[in-house]
């Protein structure tokens, strides 16, 4: 499996990317490397037979890698174009999650995981800030409460 995904990444890498780089990773998948937009592309094997584990993801400053931002399962049998298209699909994901935003414009919307910065859907039907404290914060709050309490009982009683 892994000789065919090295064929399929030279193939699909000359489809993608004039300039790119392709290795093979330890764990016996393949990945492409497209220095100039930043970008790489991993191929592996899924866990079905003849399936490729498609994930694509940003290269940062430095020439480290960035976790994979998105992923997908394609038959290897579908052939190089679908593979591309499907590759083409993952690397638009990437770039529009890594697109910066400016300020003034409404940030485009994603599904997924909002980052941590972001309120929680709570905050924002509420329409408040998001800083007000929990139920869940009030009930520890009032159990510490009753223990000082519980402590300053027994400990007058006793004297």
């Amino acid at each position: 499996m892994s000789a065919q995904l090295r064929d399929v990444a030279g193939e699909l890498a000359g489809l993608l990317w004039r300039e790119h780089t392709v290795y093979r990773e330890r764990s016996g998948g393949v990945v492409i490397r497209g220095e100039h937009v930043r970008r790489w592309i991993s191929l592996a094997p899924a866990g079905g037979r003849g399936e490729v584990l498609v994930r694509a993801g940003r290269i940062l400053d430095g020439g480290t890698t960035a976790p994979a931002r998105s992923e997908a399962v394609v038959p290897l049998s579908a052939g190089t174009g679908v593979l591309a298209a499907a590759c083409r699909r993952l690397l638009a994901e990437t770039a529009a999650d890594a697109a910066p935003i400016t300020p003034g414009r409404a940030a485009p919307k994603r599904s997924g995981r909002s980052s941590r910065s972001a309120r929680s859907g709570k905050a924002a039907r509420r329409g408040g800030s998001g800083k007000h404290t929990s139920f869940g914060s009030w009930v520890v709050l009032a159990c510490i409460a009753g223990v000082i309490a519980l402590f300053v009982y027994s400990t007058a009683t006793r004297g």
